[in-house]
């Protein structure tokens, strides 16, 4: 089976992620995206999401933050604000950040920054799904 070299890095980790792959889902500000190999050539920005790489032993899920994505025929390249392995996911501190931005946000408070609230709630909820954990 044809696969694509995907490569994952962050500012403060560097390679998080360096392998041939058989496909990624992720998520951009245009919606969801399937790439395979020998994809068109591609430059979208990233929403935080639990992103999917399926490879021939399985699937495999990885946090990302944010960042771009790059994809050319032959290679993916994401530059991530963050990323993170579901090992390196902290349950119990991704559900204490999910319910402090489920509270701000319900509450409704004309102090509250919404937009900060619903980034940390998004990144709280991608975590929690990359380690199998589903929050309302």
């Amino acid at each position: 089976m044809a696969t694509i070299l995907l490569e994952v890095a962050t500012p403060d980790k560097g390679n998080v992620y360096d392998k041939d792959i058989n496909m990624l889902i992720v998520r951009s500000i245009c919606g969801e995206l399937g790439i395979l190999p020998k994809h068109a050539n591609l430059l979208t920005e990233l929403i935080p999401h639990a992103m999917r790489i399926k490879e021939a032993s399985g699937e495999t899920k990885l946090f990302v933050s944010g960042g771009f994505m790059e994809v050319t025929p032959e290679k993916i390249t994401i530059l991530a604000d963050a990323a993170e392995a579901p090992d390196d996911i902290d349950v119990e501190r991704a559900r204490a950040a999910y319910n402090r931005a489920s509270e701000r946000l319900a509450k409704k408070d004309p102090e509250i920054d919404i937009d900060r609230a619903e980034a940390a709630l998004a990144r709280a909820k991608a975590r929690l799904l990359v380690k199998g954990v589903h929050m309302g």
